[in-house]
Formats: structure tokens, sequence, C-alpha cells
């Protein structure tokens, strides 16, 4: 029950945490950060995972462990059925809400998919907080049942281990998503498909260099593309088909903010790029 009680209350922490990452996100651009806070979102979300794995836990193991060899009895056992029975009624109500937003968001994709491409982690954040305090919920149920059962202690630091190790394993996946995200993910493979179409379809182009995209935030793609020019072309008429062109790329898709063309030979953008290398 007390690995439960923190879990809640960092779970409630946590909460704070994602809206303060939201509000962040959405200050304008500034001299210092020319592409805004988007990734502050990235950022807390990792926090939230840090926190999940310290203090929910690596606490509750430290709780569990510390009740195998020093145990003792549960009193008032029916106000510990009670608290969780409340506690899984109102869980069960804010998961149902969490993962009915996510299939709103994932469309078609499986879970699965939907987690490793998505780029708003506040989504999935929250529907892994959700889950995990569900199954820890289900979990202290059960030790409390057979420490009744059997009146062994071992059952009720059991339970208390076990409810540190799913907090564990649920920080770790949310800490590898959200570690992808700061780094910086490139968009989805259809949005650069979608890009690299529109320009090799154009007679303007002779080849498509490389296609570049970055998430500065959920809504926020950066997208910078070096492309051969036809020969022939004046300063005039390169200048209205960057235009043109950075007009066409931001209709496929209404995140894409920022777009960077660079006309460079085929030969050039291959030796830049082995000198990289």
């Amino acid at each position: 029950m007390l690995s439960e009680g923190i879990h809640s209350l960092v779970d409630t922490g946590n909460q704070v945490l994602l809206l303060y990452g939201l509000h962040r996100a959405k200050l304008p651009p500034s001299p210092e950060f020319p592409f805004g806070h988007g990734k502050e979102v990235y950022f807390w979300c990792f926090i939230v995972a840090m926190l999940i794995f310290a203090l929910g836990g690596a606490f509750s193991i430290y709780q569990g462990w510390q009740h195998l060899s020093h145990s003792e009895p549960i009193e008032n056992i029916s106000i510990n059925y009670a608290v969780l029975g409340f506690a899984m009624v109102f869980e069960a109500g804010a998961l149902w809400v969490a993962f009915k937003e996510f299939n709103l968001s994932r469309g078609k994709q499986t879970i699965i998919k939907a987690i490793r491409r998505g780029k708003d982690p506040t989504l999935f954040v929250v529907v892994f907080e959700d889950t995990a305090a569900m199954l820890g919920l289900l979990i202290a149920f059960v030790g409390l049942l057979l420490y009744q059962l059997t009146g062994n202690p071992v059952w009720d630091a059991l339970a208390s281990i076990s409810i540190g190790v799913v907090l564990i394993v649920t920080a770790w996946c949310l800490a590898i998503e959200s570690k992808g995200l700061l780094i910086g993910e490139s968009a989805e493979p259809e949005v650069e498909a979608g890009i690299r179409a529109i320009f090799q379809a154009d007679q303007r182009i002779l080849q498509v260099n490389e296609v570049a995209t970055l998430h500065m935030g959920p809504d926020f793609i950066v997208v910078t593309l070096s492309v051969d020019f036809a020969p022939g072309i004046d300063s005039d008429r390169l200048e209205s088909s960057v235009t043109e062109l950075t007009q066409r790329v931001r209709a496929i898709d209404a995140r894409i903010q920022r777009v960077f063309i660079e006309a460079e030979g085929g030969a050039d953008h291959r030796r830049e790029t082995v000198g990289q290398e």
C-alpha cells in the first residue's frame, strides 16, 4: 500500500511536469531559440521517466526488501481493500480516456508501431503510466489477498517488489522513446516520400540528392533538401522556383514549418557526404 501511495504521488507530479512541458513548448521562437521550444516536451517526458524509475520503482523495491527481513502484520485490512477498490475505479477511468485519445492519434497503426513512430510523447506517456498504475493496483490487491489467505507477510513484500519491477520497466521504455525524440527523430517515411515525389516530378530538378527532416517538437518539422537544378535557370527563376516548391512542401503536412532548399550538384553533394563520413 505504501508503494502504491508513493506511485500515485509520483504520477500526480509527473502530470504537472507534462503540463509544464506543454506550456513551455508553446513559447514563440526567439533569437536564442530560433526554432522555438517544442523539444521541451521531450525533455520533461525524459524527466518523468527518471522520476518513475528513481522515486517509484527503486523505492518500491527497497520497501519490499525491507519487509522481507522486517515483516509486520497488516492492520485494518478492510480499509486497504476499500482504498484499492476506489483507486482502481478512478485509474480505470483515467486509462480509458488516455487510451481513447491514443487510439484517435494512432489511426490504423498497431500500438507498438504507434509508440515507436509517435512524435507526441505526452499521449503514450500517460497511457504507459496509467497502465503501470493499474498493474500496480492489481498486484497490490493480489498481495493483500494472499496475505489474508495465508497469514504470510512475505506476499506483501513480494507485491511491493513486483510493483517496483513494473515501474522500472515502464520507466525504461519511456526513457528509450524520449531519448530518440531528444536526439532528433525524422518525420514519418510517408512525409519524406511525399516531399521527394514533388521534386522528382518537377522538370526543373535533375536530381534529388538528399531529403532530411527533423522534429523540433510534436507539431514542428524542419525540412532540408539538397537538389540539383537543371542548367540554364537564372537567379530570378531559381528564386521563384524555390518559393513555389517550399509552398508545395508545406502543403504536404501542417507540421512542416521551416523548409531549406540547397541548390547543389550531385557530384558535389556526394563529395561533401564522403568528406563528412
